[in-house]
């Protein structure tokens, strides 16, 4: 490997004034290798003044659309982003920041496919008094690419050469359609609320909605009641993985191409008697910021936290003849829904029995993936005193790293600023960062820089770090959460989430010690060799694939164990 270029200075340049002068001297060559250099424009235009975000798409690859081709991965198209306010027009030039590459200089000359998407805003009036303009859902999971009443062009194929001052004029004619709401099956129903909580919050009408996958039997058993597992997880349309006719082909390719029909064995699995009759709740709380509210009350997104378990759990209960009682609620999720299961059986001890958490968003802020907030000053980089090493974001499972954590940071802040991309870094900023003085999410990191800001991680750990939380009140908070915790991650996580589960694990074994209790007395299961989407059991599609037939029994034994005297265990196991 080529040695890095070191200048070496002679010890009289040391002093205090010469060293602030050389800071300010690479500080302004560092600002001037990365001025944009490129004269090259692109103006895009559509029928009437509108808010949003722009995002061009500059693509290589000529299968598809560019509007479908950018991602955190090493197989990303490039693109640019820039605000828009009350305009019919933008343009993309040689200052607008782009991902994976800065700035336009940086992209070679050659022949490319662009597209134009305009990310529509609405402004909102919220209750605290602040107005913002922020991208609604639509109905597809906060989306920016396929949300209805975005504009986007027609893609075209040029050449460009971006060390030439010309100017490519980009026209918006087609606007995304509305999404068909699913229909109502013979097992799967849509329920739809409008939320007093949340509508006061946002100054306008919002709405929670539920998918109900009801028990073999429901209509034959009318005085049947049922135990309820609250799914949590990003938005879905409606039930995912229960399918009543085989898939094409077999089911080749489904659940990871294994070529096991997953979907179709729940439901024949669900219909045998082979699994236990109970309703299964996915709740589906897309918002302005994100597919997902991550279940909890928060300066920026919401009351979602009152709102779900006041509102909605009890409509959807009585809707659908729930029990309706703590000790028949469980919750379950992977990914976002693990960190929320987790986070609604802390936050709502009384109110669940038990908390299934796979694969968790990171739980405790010291493993915030390889970050530690509370301790590290940069997130882009590891650091020591001669060396800067940049931080992994996702690894696959052969170790090679995909992304780091400067790239996934600006691949969001390209899609939306002032945390409107509707990703992942921004929604968890959004859900745990007190309100800005601009109104929106305070800045938990500079997106340029990396730095962190110490007091927001301490407002962070306070209100949302959940292993601290429990920490801080197990005395009082562990009485009621024994038994009810498990887990299970792979030791392998593309995005190093096993980090924090470890980290949690050893305080939660802790509480055996005398003094320290009570034992929580709940279960850690690590994948060997398994990436993100572990939730148990053997490592592959089959962990996810096979998550109710292995969950739902070892649910059941909790329930029955836990229900309290002349409790209803008989009318819903015909």
């Amino acid at each position: 490997m080529a040695q890095a270029f070191l200048p070496v200075f002679s010890a009289t340049l040391w002093h205090t004034s010469n060293v602030r002068l050389l800071t300010s001297l690479l500080l302004l060559a560092a600002g001037l290798s990365a001025a944009p250099k490129s004269p090259l424009r692109f103006e895009v235009s559509w029928a009437r003044p509108m808010d949003g975000h722009m995002v061009l798409i500059v693509s290589s690859n000529a299968q598809g659309e560019p509007r479908f081709q950018v991602n955190e991965g090493l197989g990303t198209e490039q693109m640019f982003g820039v605000d828009v306010e009350n305009a019919r027009t933008a343009a993309i030039d040689g200052a607008t920041l782009g991902y994976p590459r800065e700035f336009l200089d940086r992209v070679p000359a050659g022949e490319y496919t662009i597209q134009a998407v305009l990310n529509v805003y609405e402004t909102f009036h919220r209750a605290d008094g602040r107005t913002l303009k922020l991208p609604m859902d639509q109905g597809e999971g906060q989306h920016w690419s396929r949300k209805p009443g975005n504009l986007y062009s027609a893609p075209q194929k040029i050449a460009i050469d971006p060390a030439k001052s010309t100017t490519v004029r980009i026209e918006l004619t087609k606007t995304i359609p509305p999404i068909e709401p699913p229909k109502d099956t013979k097992y799967i129903k849509h329920v739809k609320i409008q939320s007093k909580l949340l509508s006061e919050f946002w100054g306008r009408p919002m709405y929670l909605g539920a998918v109900v996958l009801l028990p073999e039997g429901f209509d034959e058993h009318p005085n049947a009641r049922y135990p309820v597992l609250f799914r949590q997880g990003h938005f879905a349309a409606t039930f995912t993985g229960f399918r009543t006719e085989p898939a094409p082909g077999g089911g080749r390719g489904g659940r990871g191409g294994n070529g096991i029909d997953y979907a179709f064995k729940l439901y024949q699995d669900w219909t045998s008697g082979r699994l236990p009759h109970m309703l299964i709740v996915t709740t589906q709380d897309a918002n302005p910021f994100y597919d997902d509210s991550y279940a909890v009350n928060s300066a920026n997104v919401g009351p979602y936290g009152d709102a779900i378990t006041e509102e909605l759990y009890p409509y959807v209960e009585k809707t659908f003849r729930a029990i309706g009682e703590p000790w028949a609620r469980v919750v379950y999720g992977g990914s976002t829904g693990g960190w929320e299961a987790l986070a609604q059986q802390v936050f709502h001890p009384d109110y669940f029995n038990g908390a299934w958490v796979a694969c968790p968003d990171p739980i405790d802020f010291h493993a915030y993936a390889l970050t530690n907030l509370y301790d590290d000053k940069n997130a882009f980089y590891a650091n020591s005193a001669w060396k800067q090493v940049p931080q992994p974001m996702r690894r696959e499972l052969d170790g090679t790293i995909s992304s780091v954590m400067e790239d996934a940071i600006r691949f969001e802040l390209v899609l939306g600023t002032k945390g409107r991309s509707a990703e992942q870094y921004d929604i968890w900023q959004a859900v745990y960062s007190p309100v800005g003085e601009d109104g929106y999410p305070k800045l938990i990191l500079d997106p340029r820089t990396g730095a962190i800001d110490r007091q927001v991680a301490e407002y962070w750990k306070e209100h949302y770090d959940l292993d601290y939380i429990m920490q801080r009140d197990w005395k009082t908070l562990g009485t009621k959460l024994i038994g009810k915790l498990h887990f299970a991650v792979g030791d392998l996580d593309n995005f190093y989430l096993d980090r924090a589960v470890r980290v949690t694990e050893k305080f939660l074994e802790s509480t055996k010690e005398p003094g320290k209790g009570p034992y929580y007395g709940g279960a850690f299961e690590y994948g060997p060799g398994a990436g993100h989407g572990y939730s148990g059991g053997p490592p592959g599609p089959e962990s996810s694939g096979t998550i109710h037939q292995r969950l739902m029994p070892v649910m059941l034994e909790h329930m029955l164990k836990t229900a309290p005297a002349g409790a209803d265990v008989k009318s819903w196991r015909y």
